[in-house]
């Protein structure tokens, strides 16, 4: 997957225009989330984006944790740290962004990188509304269609092997979840990694969602087709 376009590289440090980051979030993943639109006045970079970078200048390892801890805006910097099993991403003030726990063999495969690259965000693009809205449902909460709080909490990746570039992501719907306590909720999104029809691996998708409202099928009928809508257009 050729990601270059999509962040801009001095050195050791790596920054986004809006543009590139929403060019990534509507022509690579498939996420038409208002967060990521170029002109959002709460604009921040695809928590997506990020993972292929990380995946790009590091590999993969069979065990990858990331945990998002800031929104990284337009102009912010991020320093690319020296390759380890714990990984940090700040910018230069020292505050942190992004941080990565990895073990087990570590693979630089372009293949396999890519092709897992973009096996997992066409996953993640199908959040919103396929599997996020029946969800939602269940637990009789929507999103706020005035202001849609929908921002990465942590992933994870587990690997039993490194020697199949031939994965595909599935669903696990059995460990899918969402609670809701009030205006705020976490989703689980459990997915489980295939190659040739064997389970070579699993993971999670963690995120947290406010401004959540009781349920009203017709405002959320709304806000679906404005979504898709959108979509349409930029297709167009």
């Amino acid at each position: 997957m050729l990601i270059d376009q999509y962040y801009s590289q001095d050195q050791q440090k790596i920054s986004f225009s809006r543009q590139q980051a929403s060019d990534f979030a509507k022509n690579i993943a498939d996420d038409f989330n208002p967060l990521h639109d170029a002109d959002a006045k709460r604009f921040c970079v695809p928590g997506d984006l990020l993972f292929a970078i990380v995946l790009s200048k590091y590999g993969i390892s069979q065990h990858m944790q990331f945990t998002f801890s800031g929104m990284v805006s337009d102009g912010v910097a991020l320093q690319l740290p020296a390759a380890s099993t714990q990984l940090s991403l700040k910018d230069g003030a020292d505050k942190e962004y992004l941080s990565i726990e990895q073990s087990g063999d570590n693979c630089r495969d372009q293949q396999l990188i890519d092709t897992l690259t973009q096996r997992y965000v066409a996953f993640s693009g199908q959040t919103f509304p396929h599997i996020l809205m029946p969800l939602l449902k269940e637990q009789a909460v929507m999103i706020n269609p005035d202001r849609p709080m929908v921002i990465y909490e942590s992933m994870l990746i587990e690997l039993n092997r490194l020697d199949r570039s031939d994965i595909e992501l599935a669903l696990n719907k059995e460990q899918t979840h969402l609670e809701s306590n009030g205006k705020r909720g976490k989703i689980c999104l459990a997915f489980t990694l295939l190659a040739g029809g064997e389970e070579i691996g699993r993971g999670e998708k963690r995120m947290l969602l406010s401004g959540l409202k009781p349920y009203d099928q017709q405002a959320v009928d709304q806000l679906v087709n404005n979504y898709n809508e959108g979509k349409a257009r930029h297709k167009s």
